[in-house]
Formats: C-alpha cells, sequence, structure tokens
C-alpha cells in the first residue's frame, strides 16, 4: 500500500497551526504532502514542548512555545497570519481555544480557518458556576450559529467541527443515506438542498442515527494505576465526557428520561441528560463485534445532524427529525480508566498518556454511522482503519488520529476550493469532495445491514422496562 501523493490546492499566505498534539503531529506530514505551499512560512502554536519542539524542527516549522488565551489571541494571532502577505490559513487543533472568537478574528484578517472541535476558552468545561445547559455542546454551537448568521454573504471560509467525528461522519451519513434510499428503491431524486435531504432521509423512514464507534487497539503494556490512557486527546476525551450527555431528539420519541431537558432558545435539535456523557451507557452495534455498549459522550454532531434532517411545517414547528448520538466504545485502556475516574466520584488522574504507533500491538478503529428505523432494520457505514494500514499511509499517528487528520486536510482542501462561504459546519459541506480527498486514508469503507435492535434477546433473566411496541425508541436504547 503506497500512500497517496496529489497536491489539491495552493496556500498564497502564512499557516498557523494551533496545537501540536497528537491531531497536529499528524496533521503537518499531511499538509506537507497535499498542499502546494512556501516551507518557510508555517508556525506552529502550543503551550507545551515535550518532544514538539524536535519534531517542527525535523519539519524545519517554526515552534513558539506559547498558548492562546482570551487576552492574547489577537496580538499573537495577528501577524502571524498576515506577515508575508497571501492569504493566511489557521488550522485549530487544540483545546481550550475559542473557536468562534478565533474564527471572527480570521474573518477580519481575510484569513481561512478551520477546527475539528467548537472548543471554549480554558475553564468552560469544568466551571461550576455554570448550569450544565450552559456548560452544553448546544450553547457552544449556537454561538457559533449566531455569529454565521450576522455574517454578510461572500464572508471568509471558516469551517466548524471537520474531524472525524463530528466531521466526517456527516459526510458518512448523506452516503448511507443514499445507499439506503437505493436499497429501499425510493428512486427519490438526488437531493440538492437540505430540506431536500431532510425530506429524503423522513421517505426512507430512518428513525435515528447512532455515530457507532468501537476502538479495538491494544497497547503492548497493561495500564498502570492513576494513568488516563487513550488513543487521541485525553484533555479533549475529558471535557466533553465531563460535559452533560447530549443527544439529538427525534419525533418518534414517545418517552424521556426523567432528567432530561429541553433548550427554550435556539434550534431546539437536542435535549442534554443531567449527567455526564462518559457515564451514560447505550446499546448499539458495530460489524466486527456486533452488538455493544457505548458512552453517550456529547458532540456538536449529534446536534447538527438532527438540526440539518429536520423537516418543518408551514408553521416552523419539526415534523419529522431523526434522533442522533454518539455510541462510542473506546480503546479499553481508555474504558479502564472512565472506570478507574468514575469509580472515584469523577477525580481525574493527574498522568494522562496517548498510545503512539509504536506502543500498539494491533487493532482497528471501526467508525460509522448506524442508520436504523427504516424497512431494512439498520445500516453501519464507516471506516474499518487498522494500525497496519496506517503505518503505512502515514507517520506520527495511530488509526484513530488518522481518521481525524484526514478530515482536517480534506476540509482544508475544501476551504481552499470554497474560500466565500462563510461559516460553514460539515453537514453543510460537498461530502462527495471530502469523501474523495479522506478515502485513501480511511482503510476499508464498508456498508453492513444487520438484524439488530436494542431489544435483542431482551428481556433476560430480570424484568426490564423496555418498549416492544418499537425497538428503537431511545428508552431501549439507554442502559438504565
Amino acid at each position: 500500500m503506497s500512500p497517496p501523493s496529489q497536491i489539491y490546492a495552493k496556500i498564497t499566505g502564512p499557516i498557523v497551526m494551533v496545537g501540536f498534539g497528537s491531531i497536529g503531529k499528524g496533521t503537518l506530514p499531511l499538509i506537507e504532502r497535499h498542499l502546494d505551499y512556501d516551507k518557510s512560512r508555517i508556525t506552529v502554536l502550543d503551550p507545551k514542548d515535550e518532544g514538539r519542539k524536535a519534531l517542527c524542527e525535523k519539519h524545519n516549522v517554526r515552534f513558539i512555545q506559547k498558548g492562546l488565551t482570551k487576552d492574547n489571541y489577537r496580538e499573537v494571532l495577528t501577524p502571524l497570519l498576515t506577515e508575508g502577505g497571501g492569504q493566511g490559513f489557521c488550522v485549530n487543533l487544540s483545546v481550550d481555544t475559542g473557536s468562534t472568537d478565533i474564527m471572527e478574528l480570521c474573518n477580519e484578517l481575510g484569513a481561512l480557518y478551520i477546527d475539528t472541535v467548537n472548543e471554549p476558552w480554558l475553564g468552560f468545561y469544568f466551571d461550576s458556576s455554570k448550569g450544565p445547559e450552559a456548560r452544553s455542546n448546544y450553547a457552544l454551537r449556537e454561538t457559533t450559529l449566531a455569529a454565521k448568521k450576522a455574517r454578510p454573504a461572500g464572508s471568509t471560509t471558516a469551517i466548524s467541527c471537520c474531524g472525524a467525528n463530528p466531521g466526517m461522519v456527516s459526510f458518512f451519513v448523506k452516503q448511507a443515506l443514499l445507499n439506503v434510499a437505493a436499497d429501499l428503491k425510493l428512486n427519490a431524486p438526488r437531493p440538492k438542498t437540505k430540506g431536500e435531504w431532510a425530506d429524503l432521509m423522513r421517505q426512507a423512514g430512518i428513525k435515528g442515527i447512532h455515530i457507532a464507534e468501537r476502538d479495538t487497539q491494544r497497547s503492548k503494556k497493561p495500564k498502570e494505576p492513576d494513568v488516563f490512557v487513550n488513543t487521541w486527546s485525553v484533555e479533549g476525551f475529558l471535557s466533553e465526557g465531563m460535559q452533560p450527555s447530549e443527544l439529538g431528539w427525534g419525533t418518534h420519541e414517545k418517552w424521556m428520561p426523567e432528567n432530561a431537558h429541553t433548550h427554550e432558545a435556539g434550534c431546539g435539535a437536542a435535549i442534554y441528560l443531567m449527567q455526564p456523557g462518559a457515564n451514560t451507557r447505550v446499546r448499539t452495534w458495530c460489524p466486527t463485534r456486533g452488538a455493544q455498549y457505548g458512552f453517550l459522550v456529547t458532540h456538536n454532531e449529534s446536534i447538527s445532524i438532527a438540526d440539518y434532517f429536520t423537516v418543518r411545517d408551514a408553521s416552523g414547528k419539526a415534523i419529522y427529525r431523526p434522533t442522533c448520538h454518539y455510541a462510542y466504545h473506546p480503546a479499553d485502556d481508555a474504558v479502564l480508566s472512565l472506570h478507574e475516574m468514575f469509580g472515584r466520584a469523577g477525580k481525574m488522574q493527574e498522568k494522562h498518556h496517548i498510545l503512539d504507533e509504536n506502543e500498539i500491538v494491533d487493532g482497528i478503529d471501526e467508525l460509522g454511522v448506524l442508520l436504523f428505523g427504516h424497512d431494512k432494520n439498520a445500516y453501519w457505514f464507516g471506516s474499518q482503519l487498522s494500525i497496519e494500514e496506517t503505518r503505512e499511509l502515514a507517520p506520527y499517528q495511530n488509526a484513530t488520529g488518522l481518521q481525524v487528520t484526514s478530515a482536517v486536510l480534506g476540509g482544508m482542501v475544501w476551504a481552499l476550493e470554497n474560500p466565500n462561504e462563510g461559516i460553514v459546519e460539515a453537514d453543510e459541506m460537498d461530502f462527495e469532495r471530502l469523501l474523495e480527498i479522506q478515502l485513501p486514508y480511511l482503510g476499508p469503507v464498508k456498508g453492513f445491514y444487520t438484524d439488530w435492535t436494542p431489544l435483542t434477546d431482551r428481556p433476560g433473566l430480570f424484568p426490564e422496562d423496555i418498549d416492544t411496541s418499537d425497538p428503537w425508541q431511545f428508552r431501549n436504547i439507554l442502559v438504565r
């Protein structure tokens, strides 16, 4: 397997990469491989060194050991994104950086922008003075949507949330929907607008979507006590994992958990639970391991996908919407780390460790979307990328990382090809163009039908509170 080498687009100005953790390290060689730019005009910003500077020196990239804050981001980024002329590009791959603030600065400077997560400034996730609703991804997204609405037409492109998930999974949803619609022989015209996409999903009878992921990558060494081990950013996982569990809320749902709350303002596409996502389990299905528990961790795509595929009547009332949420089974070491943390009332481990490509003995990251409730029951479509394939395709990352970094590359190319689209979410982008760029890095990308439902083999030895009239009710999916 030879790595792809096509040059897709040209960057005329400086590149500023904010954050150089596992995703930043993996993205750098993809930028070098696929984009035409002045190699002397790329800068990496990160508050920590820990070997990052050495890697930057290897690639002849300027490294500045500095973290962005709400007080300094303008004075730090402005000269870096404007020096030397041309159109700058800000690639925000850090935690604790105010995404909306930085993308607005980039618009003022005429610079392109992309991130993988809608990040707030440091302190937001664990601010006890904020209620759960204020700490939600719904609230963060509504702030970005307000900025999007306020922008004039033709403003500089800023891509919000274009990693693996959020990001790539939105591309998978559209492709999966086309596949299911074809297999159902709906003979519907190919959607061109948001409304047409939503109507096709309604016609297909899809009740819900799981971002269904199983990470089977295994380390050569067992997890040590008091260390949080993960295959990607531990800080990122802990931040989102301690936010309230959130999900897009479908119109077919007949029951809501007692600790669930709706939002009074905004798009109204989601609810949140008064419990952390990383301690909320749901029943789901992935092709390799089959039925499994996943964690219902809040993610931007759970809200944006549900919102994108909402059908409204003339009064604006939602008459169709799929339930949508993350259902994540991380690597086994990460599961053990979560049990250790929640076993002591959420006290986080001080030591964090990300498994790199040299530590992993085997495994895949099976990341896809499960579209369920239609006449063929359920359909999973996604990437089954292995660590072995990853090593052949790109350096400095495991399978989980490459699914993210290839999406960042795709988003950068799309922004360069569409530089005046304002603020956009992954759901609004040309999914076929994005997948065209990503597919060489995703390993097998396949679709699987399954007859599994959340009621399979239930109830077991004990009675359960289930809804036998509709297996795809959230009542049957949530582990209680």
